[in-house]
């Protein structure tokens, strides 16, 4: 008898080096890799499907079995030209979730940005649920914001905070999460109508906010930055910092452009969690699905389906775009940590951020980042 499927995660590789490691698991051990000319040629022409089984284990003693579906959208194909094209796929996945039996269903990367706004567009459902997975991202970005601020010694009350993306579904959510604790707020998207009302909601709690549509025309330094813009590739240049500010590049793929010039601040990649219960892939392709230099790590997006599934709440947690509030991220992070599953240690594309010991008074616990790390 077939196991039930709890859970499914919808995703597709931000690299062409990731989608060839993909398609070498279905193929096998036993065949040639396939030349990246061919690769960019026949890759589009791959159907979504299930690459492989996930079991996930609770500290609480249980688990739950689901699968990782591959949309198979192409990596240099994420920008809005294709998106009709994208969202083709997406429905054509969630469509073997559904044939599969999965309870809930993870939209991972470009999947949510597509179907956030409209969760209209996926295929008739029948029992099965979906969740964009945003709540628990934006639980793991501020989560990692407030770490590396206590880490350092920052103080956020005095700190300028800057999100790139600030009025997509995450970017909304870090800002009515972190602009509380911030002295003022700057919001960067590409509408200006969104940008306007995500400031009013914001400046309504007595919050200073600025908008600004262009990077490199901010009136003021920005002390900490998060980068959750919907870009086709890691493009993103930033405008005004702060000295020794803190980005946090939570995008999929990368916001930061590889030229960008950050040696005088701390960048660390958002938005990831780590299963202390574990995970377990068959076929073996955890090091081809999760680039981490630590085990079980994931990001926030897929498993959300995964702790929903492990509390047994087979529920559309995160739908819709604006709807994150600071008590649903309080809600989500608790189901999560009462499973195992908690903030990844921090890293960049360096590898990870040194950690040492302080010699202060205090906790003996107490830990700061010992160097800045620039993304590359």
């Amino acid at each position: 008898m077939p196991i039930p499927i709890d859970f499914a995660l919808i995703a597709h590789q931000e690299s062409w080096r990731a989608a060839a490691d993909v398609l070498a698991v279905l193929r096998g051990p036993y065949l040639a890799p396939i030349p990246d000319d061919d690769l960019k040629e026949i890759f589009p022409w791959f159907p979504p499907r299930a690459v492989c089984h996930i079991d996930h284990r609770s500290v609480l003693g249980h688990s739950v079995h689901g699968i990782y579906i591959d949309s198979f959208i192409p990596p240099d194909r994420l920008a809005h030209k294709y998106r009709h094209e994208n969202i083709e796929r997406v429905r054509d996945a969630a469509a073997c979730a559904i044939k599969a039996g999965a309870r809930i269903v993870s939209l991972g990367g470009f999947s949510s940005i597509l179907i956030e706004g409209d969760s209209d567009l996926l295929p008739e459902k029948g029992e099965t649920v979906f969740t964009t997975g945003n709540t628990l991202t934006v639980a793991f970005v501020v989560k990692g914001i407030k770490k590396i601020c206590a880490l350092q010694g920052r103080d956020m009350g005095e700190a300028t905070l800057l999100i790139v993306g600030a009025t997509g579904d995450v970017g909304s959510g870090c800002a009515r999460c972190l602009a509380p604790l911030v002295k003022r707020v700057v919001l960067n998207a590409r509408s200006i109508d969104r940008l306007r009302s995500l400031a009013e909601e914001l400046s309504a709690g007595g919050k200073a906010v600025d908008i600004a549509t262009d990077l490199q025309q901010l009136s003021v330094q920005a002390d900490i930055v998060i980068c959750v813009a919907s870009l086709e590739s890691p493009s993103l240049l930033l405008g005004r910092l702060g000295p020794n500010a803190i980005i946090c590049d939570a995008g999929y793929p990368k916001n930061l452009s590889p030229v960008d010039v950050l040696e005088d601040c701390t960048v660390f990649f958002g938005g990831l969690g780590q299963s202390l219960g574990g995970m377990s892939f068959e076929p073996d392709v955890h090091r081809v699905l999760h680039r981490h230099p630590f085990p079980n790590v994931g990001q926030g997006c897929v498993m959300e389906g995964m702790v929903l599934a492990l509390e047994g709440r087979f529920e559309p947690f995160s739908q819709g775009r604006g709807f994150i509030t600071p008590e649903r991220v309080q809600e989500i992070e608790a189901i999560a940590a009462r499973h195992g599953i908690h903030l990844a240690p921090l890293y960049n594309a360096q590898g990870p951020l040194e950690e040492v010991a302080c010699e202060t008074e205090g906790s003996a616990d107490e830990r700061q980042i010992a160097a800045p790390g620039r993304a590359v």
